[in-house]
């Protein structure tokens, strides 16, 4: 169960279930990120997705991006029947805060209203990916090993985005911003 404010969202068990659970957390994400002051989106005081590192909030947007990208990067060689690296080529799925240090890296010179923008851009995609699926091809078929391409898509987009909320929300909190 993903746990949301006073309320308890299931997991997504369906396409329907899985456009709406992104939709629902992206914008209440993208609500929050709209009350950050651009000022202090490139400060690293924010809990890192590495033990005892701190990122800033273009780290986190950046973090969001790549995670959004790779999951289009998969859906991508999968339909064109070519092998998938995953979690993504040179990294193994114990190496997550190396792979997120990686994704601050790639977007470091993006500012925090062109990291947004992409992110806007990544969900729109993956939202389109989403309607050309039949809920079969996202919740009936095993994807990746064991994992649905949905639940896949899902641990990688909506499943982060209530988890940023949550930071960003902490981060306002002791920075005093309203």
């Amino acid at each position: 169960m993903i746990k949301l404010h006073s309320q308890i969202m299931a997991v997504p068990a369906n396409k329907e279930e899985l456009q709406n659970a992104i939709k629902t957390n992206y914008n209440k994400l993208k609500k929050e990120l709209s009350g950050i002051p651009i000022e202090l989106t490139t400060t690293p005081n924010l809990e890192g997705h590495t033990k005892d590192t701190l990122m800033s909030i273009n780290n986190l947007v950046s973090y969001l991006v790549g995670w959004g990208e790779l999951v289009l990067k998969w859906n991508t060689k999968k339909d064109n029947l070519e092998k998938v690296d995953f979690p993504e080529t040179g990294y193994k799925w114990n190496e997550l805060g190396k792979l997120a240090q990686k994704f601050y890296k790639d977007y470091e010179k993006d500012n925090f209203n062109i990291l947004c923008h992409k992110l806007d851009d990544t969900i729109s995609q993956i939202l389109s990916l989403i309607e050309q699926k039949s809920n079969t091809e996202l919740y009936e078929t095993p994807w990746y090993e064991k994992w649905t391409l949905g639940r896949m898509i899902q641990f990688n987009t909506a499943s982060p985005y209530n988890n940023a909320r949550g930071r960003i929300r902490k981060w306002k909190k002791e920075n005093n911003i309203l």
